[in-house]
């Protein structure tokens, strides 16, 4: 049997499934995990509102359509509607990889007791919550973001210093990471300038910065089809 895993990626918007497509399936494609991404289904509106009922949907019908594919999610906590899994449990000053933990855990908890019997969704379904959005892993390399928006290197280097690492920045939606960077290029575009900046940095140094990211990828890497 194949040793190559084949997995579709439940995301939240254009970015990011363009990010997985030209940036993360490449790279992930070289170590035998084959990545497509789909945007959720009726997507929430800009600020979020990414619905679980929503999710489960897209989740059982992948699941459901092909047995040999695995799948996942990529969804910013600070986007997820209030009747996501483990919401309420996260703890007042929860650190970016407590977070994670605690709502994936949740989530996997919570498809388990649908799927898990008919369609292997404990071996199959992998659960991935980015604490922040996409723009938090441009920060992995300030030099590299500093210069697609056109500011000193030190201006971006002062924010994650502040907030400690790049997924850290930051915890309400006014100082988000894409707030951030807004507030030093006014004319950022993520599907552009922020696709670009991410192809520079490369996804060796987004993982080495951020831990979140980083799990995720080990928990891809390891899924094989003769798993099951």
């Amino acid at each position: 049997m194949s040793s190559s895993g084949r997995v579709m990626v439940i995301v939240e918007g254009r970015t990011e499934q363009i990010f997985i497509r030209e940036i993360l399936a490449p790279y992930l494609g070289a170590k035998g995990v084959f990545l497509r991404a789909t945007v959720l289904s009726k997507s929430g509106q800009k600020g979020g509102d990414v619905r679980f009922v929503r999710a489960r949907k897209d989740i059982a019908e992948h699941l459901k359509q092909d047995k040999d594919v695995c799948v996942s999610l990529l969804v910013d906590y600070y986007g997820i509607g209030k009747d996501w899994p483990g919401l309420k449990d996260v703890r007042s000053g929860a650190s970016p990889t407590e977070v994670a933990a605690t709502v994936c855990s949740a989530t996997q908890s919570a498809i388990d007791t649908e799927f898990a019997e008919q369609y292997r969704s404990d071996v199959r379904f992998v659960p991935n919550i980015a604490v922040h959005e996409f723009e938090a892993l441009l920060f992995s390399d300030p030099v590299a973001l500093a210069s697609e928006i056109k500011v000193k290197p030190h201006a971006v280097e002062a924010i994650v210093q502040a907030c400690g690492e790049p997924e850290a920045i930051d915890n309400s939606r006014e100082t988000a990471p894409s707030k951030r960077i807004e507030q030093l290029y006014a004319r950022f575009k993520k599907t552009t300038n922020g696709i670009e900046v991410a192809r520079k940095i490369g996804i060796d140094r987004m993982r080495s910065r951020c831990p979140v990211f980083d799990s995720w990828l080990l928990r891809l890497e390891s899924l094989t089809v003769d798993r099951w």
